[in-house]
């Protein structure tokens, strides 16, 4: 099943759903802060898990603390009902 790219005003509804995400160089982006490198990397674990079962992986980038987090759907050219549904479930992980 092909996933269909959404329109900036279908992009836009959803994040009014998703705090803390914006749209940045054409992803769902959003940054997450830790206490430590032990409370982001546990996340990034967690996450996985539920990651792997959608079989749709973010692009991120963890340094200690910090979790810089981008998603979209390159067999679809942006951003899909896939990201919005992850971003979702990143934020009830946190």
């Amino acid at each position: 099943m092909r996933l269909e790219r959404l329109t900036e005003d279908q992009i836009n509804a959803s994040l009014r759903e998703l705090d803390g995400w914006t749209v940045k160089d054409g992803k769902l982006h959003k940054d997450f802060a830790f206490d430590d490198f032990i409370e982001a990397f546990g996340f990034m674990t967690k996450a996985s898990l539920h990651i792997e079962k959608m079989n749709h992986h973010p692009e991120w980038f963890n340094v200690y603390n910090r979790l810089s987090v981008d998603l979209t759907t390159h067999d679809a050219g942006g951003i899909t009902q896939n990201d919005i549904m992850l971003a979702k479930l990143l934020n009830s992980l946190k």
